[in-house]
């Protein structure tokens, strides 16, 4: 592995860690990155389950140690989203590639009118629904956002972050903590499923978490030292970038490309 491949992929974890933690969407840098230094398309979507695995673990134990993390409902949430992920692992369609592209635009806007209408609603959490049970419709929810974890990640982490809050009623800052316990949770299922299939490249994927585990425990220790109003316009933010590159106003391989040439 060439120094130039080395810094590309650490300084691209760098950004993937931090976006996931905060955010989410940030696979779309790994795996513009991966495929731009020659893995295919299913085998950068596998080594990047490496870095996601190693990230999520760095930022829940963060976030458990700054006691924001409720446990309880990220166990239970976590479940159906697990059994999801393997299923989604798994799947093996022919799918427009562009559609499901512009559907996670669609959504991350949809999110980002949530987050700016009315955001007391949406950010600083709702202690009513907090201290309700969970119920069926939110399990079956994040069961299906399970299964598109384990096909893509890509974008996962709004979905997740649109359950927890909306669903579940905690703030950004909680909501952040359940949503990488949860990816911690169903990722190794999926790294696995991948592992099996043979769509790992372990050298690029270890490299890649070396980024990915810095970023993410930046992220997690200003996610709880800003607050929910620092992590609200991080999310706006990143939304705004990603919908951009989905509805194709830039290109992001096209970015990284020029980048990796310019090496």
């Amino acid at each position: 592995m060439e120094w130039a491949e080395i810094a590309v992929l650490i300084i691209a974890g760098l950004m993937v860690g931090f976006i996931n933690t905060l955010a989410g969407g940030g696979s779309i840098i790994s795996l513009s990155v991966l495929m731009l230094l020659g893995l295919p398309a299913p085998m950068a979507n596998g080594t990047n389950r490496i870095a996601i695995t190693i990230q999520t673990l760095t930022a829940t134990a963060s976030f458990k140690q700054q006691k924001v993390l409720p446990l309880r409902k990220a166990v239970l949430l976590s479940i159906p989203a697990i059994l999801g992920s393997v299923i989604g692992a798994w799947i093996a369609v022919d799918i427009n590639e562009a559609i499901l592209e512009k559907a996670i635009g669609v959504i991350m806007l949809i999110m980002l009118v949530f987050i700016l209408y009315k955001p007391q609603k949406y950010i600083y959490g709702r202690a009513d629904i907090v201290e309700k049970p969970l119920n069926w419709k939110c399990y079956l929810i994040f069961f299906f956002i399970g299964i598109y974890g384990g096909f893509l990640h890509m974008g996962v982490g709004y979905f997740l972050l649109m359950g927890i809050v909306l669903g579940a009623g905690f703030d950004l800052v909680k909501g952040n903590a359940v949503k990488v316990f949860i990816v911690l949770a169903y990722a190794p299922f999926t790294l696995l499923v991948f592992i099996y299939n043979d769509l790992i490249d372990w050298q690029y994927g270890l490299v890649l978490a070396i980024g990915n585990v810095v970023g993410a425990f930046v992220a997690s220790r200003l996610a709880v030292s800003k607050g929910v109003v620092f992590v609200k316009w991080v999310i706006v933010i990143v939304v705004l970038i990603t919908a951009a590159d989905m509805f194709g106003l830039y290109d992001v391989k096209s970015l990284f490309a020029a980048l990796l040439n310019k090496e």
